[in-house]
């Protein structure tokens, strides 16, 4: 070989050698964090978060190869929310996932850069997280459960199986938007349905077993419970005073009624973690949040426990029975 060859060989070598270099380095590791309005032992949570690491993977990110979650178990007291958020807008991960009003108003407090990806809220531009469904803006979007209008349907299912009710208490947490915006709308239906509405706010177990007990004196009482992490924490206690004070009562979520609870009326939340882990997807990739609209659920379920309504002593419909998604004998 002539040495001018072996030169021009050599300096083509040389060239291509941080390009190999360059792809034989691992991938980027992507921070995902996550804020949970609830304790690491809710089952609940546990398998919502499942769903959503499994769809993250179906998507090419693989837990400790090139993604890690950094998931913030923040309980449902609001200072414990506040610090876990900041925390973990400090940490700067790449993108955030919340679950609810009492994690996201926090959130958004602490960054207008961090990209955050709701799972679950309640009419988001009602409460002021995003600018419009279509175009939220700013650095937040995400899967809506329902707007404030959905207590009217729960309103109504719920006269439906119990047609004598005439009071309904709404037990709501008083620190999440979820509540007070679901009573705003029922306030204004309750007339037309002939019952009285009452706010029963709420911020701990033995709140909910004094305001539970004390409102069930009243005759022909029902109760309707709005979405919160605070009210996953305590279902099983709901469920119970509920059946001890011979209360019907409707649910925000299908593990209410399958967990004993009269009927329930709302999304797949699991569907809803699944979805996000699309968004999230998106967003790793380069997408903004700005740019990825608010959806809506496909499709509400009703879930009926003929068990508890027979304790209750209720006759359900036919015309209710027909339309249930699930019917627990």
């Amino acid at each position: 070989m002539r040495r001018r060859e072996f030169i021009t060989l050599l300096g083509g070598a040389a060239a291509a050698w941080p390009l190999a270099a360059h792809a034989q380095q691992p991938e980027r590791m992507r921070h995902i964090g996550a804020l949970l309005p609830a304790a690491s032992s809710s089952l609940t949570f546990q398998q919502w978060i499942g769903q959503f690491q499994q769809e993250l993977q179906k998507s090419g990110w693989s837990i400790g190869a090139n993604a890690q979650i950094d998931i913030h178990w923040a309980t449902t007291d609001s200072t414990s929310i506040r610090r876990h958020a900041a925390e973990l807008v400090a940490a700067r991960p790449d993108v955030i996932l919340s679950h609810g009003g009492s994690t996201l108003g926090p959130l958004q407090q602490e960054t207008h850069i961090v990209p955050i990806v709701f799972a679950v809220i309640s009419d988001p531009v009602a409460a002021g997280f995003v600018e419009s469904l279509a175009h939220p803006g700013g650095n937040t979007t995400g899967f809506m459960v329902s707007e404030y209008s959905l207590g009217g349907k729960r309103l109504e299912l719920l006269k439906q199986i119990a047609p004598s009710v005439t009071r309904v208490a709404i037990l709501r947490d008083p620190s999440n938007p979820t509540g007070v915006g679901e009573f705003g709308v029922l306030q204004g239906l309750a007339p037309s349905f002939g019952v009285e509405v009452v706010p029963l706010n709420v911020r701990d177990a033995a709140e909910i077993e004094r305001a539970i007990e004390a409102f069930a004196r009243s005759a022909n009482s029902g109760l309707i419970l709005t979405g919160s992490g605070f009210a996953q924490l305590h279902r099983d206690l709901i469920i119970t005073l509920a059946a001890r004070q011979k209360l019907p009562a409707i649910y925000f979520e299908q593990a209410f009624a399958r967990a004993g609870g009269l009927l329930s009326y709302g999304p797949d939340y699991a569907e809803l973690y699944r979805r996000a882990a699309g968004y999230v997807d998106r967003i790793l990739g380069g997408e903004k949040p700005a740019d990825l609209p608010v959806q809506a659920p496909t499709k509400y379920e009703l879930v009926i426990n003929l068990k508890t309504a027979k304790a209750l002593g209720l006759a359900v419909p036919p015309t209710l029975l027909a339309i249930a998604d699930e019917v627990i004998e």
